[in-house]
């Protein structure tokens, strides 16, 4: 297996590196918005906002699975740069799809659940009408909706709420907090599943193993959308609290600040966020043979990262 991963140098992708398990399978070629790794190597280059630019790479590199984990995920900003988003997590996947197509390639796309309205009082399923309520979604649906029409191979692994012990997310912006204030204010009525990239990485390797194994029919019948997150539900102010005790039992906090439970019109955004994301996963779990456990096993897994990291 020959594999091209995109978006190198984003949270998933430092975790498909640091993990190891995507080498031991095969050649990878690595790829980076300016062709540098944050860990000073040197990396391929891949503009997703400059779709046309990907065919040369992807003739060059010739891979047998793509793995795209670049994406715009500025939720907020998208709602002024709409365009943008949708060069990058929509057009460019159309791009992606279309080589795929044209070579047998396997493309790995990943979604969010920001393509669903947030109103469900039960996880969503991959079959939910999907209706985003802000620009974000809508460029990644647009992405979802170029992989169906393509006739490409494909995985559109949906996602949501994630996290790692690198990059920018909100586990490390609490930690920060945490450290430098007594009280925070975390909007208790956002109800999601917290997602760990190890997660999402090992999950993918399952898939990618049982594609790669199967024959061509059995290939057909494994391809499609599939919601990969952690089991279990909580609030953004319950996963800030079960931060806050954790991390302060691994000694990355020196106290457990205050963290008071608030509604959503307490802390407007531009973007609407779902009020309710959590995605039914349990496709996934059967068809792969997976286990996608409860999302604090995934928090303290990789508080303890964290904690090992600071030694």
């Amino acid at each position: 297996m020959k594999a091209l991963l995109l978006g190198a140098n984003g949270q998933l992708g430092r975790t498909f590196l640091s993990h190891g398990g995507l080498a031991t399978r095969g050649a990878v070629t690595a790829a980076t918005r300016d062709g540098r790794l944050v860990e000073n190597g040197q990396a391929a280059k891949a503009d997703l906002s400059a779709p046309e630019t990907l065919v040369a790479l992807l003739g060059a590199e010739q891979p047998d699975v793509i793995i795209n984990a670049a994406a715009y995920t500025a939720v907020d900003r998208a709602e002024q740069e709409e365009a943008v988003a949708t060069r990058v997590n929509g057009e460019a996947v159309a791009v992606l799809a279309r080589w795929a197509k044209a070579h047998g390639a396997l493309l790995v796309n990943y979604s969010t659940d920001y393509v669903f309205a947030g109103e469900a009082d039960s996880p969503y399923r991959e079959d939910a009408t999907a209706e985003p309520a802000g620009a974000y979604g809508r460029s990644k649906r647009v992405g979802e909706e170029a992989l169906i029409a393509s006739g490409a191979p494909y995985f559109n692994f949906r996602t949501a709420w994630v996290y790692a012990p690198v990059g920018h997310n909100f586990l490390r912006t609490m930690l920060r907090l945490g450290g430098e204030r007594d009280e925070l204010r975390v909007v208790a009525d956002q109800v999601g599943s917290p997602t760990d990239t190890q997660l999402i990485v090992e999950g993918t390797l399952s898939a990618v193993d049982r594609w790669l194994a199967a024959d061509m029919d059995a290939r057909r019948s494994l391809e499609g959308t599939y919601h990969l997150t952690a089991s279990g539900q909580t609030s953004w102010h319950g996963f800030a609290s079960a931060i806050m005790e954790q991390a302060a039992r691994r000694g990355l906090l020196q106290k457990v600040p205050t963290v008071h439970a608030i509604d959503s019109s307490e802390f407007p955004t531009p973007a609407k966020r779902p009020a309710y994301s959590v995605l039914d996963n349990s496709r996934f779990a059967q068809t792969f043979g997976c286990a996608l456990p409860d999302w604090k096993v995934g928090l303290h897994r990789t508080l303890d990262a964290l904690a090992r990291a600071r030694g």
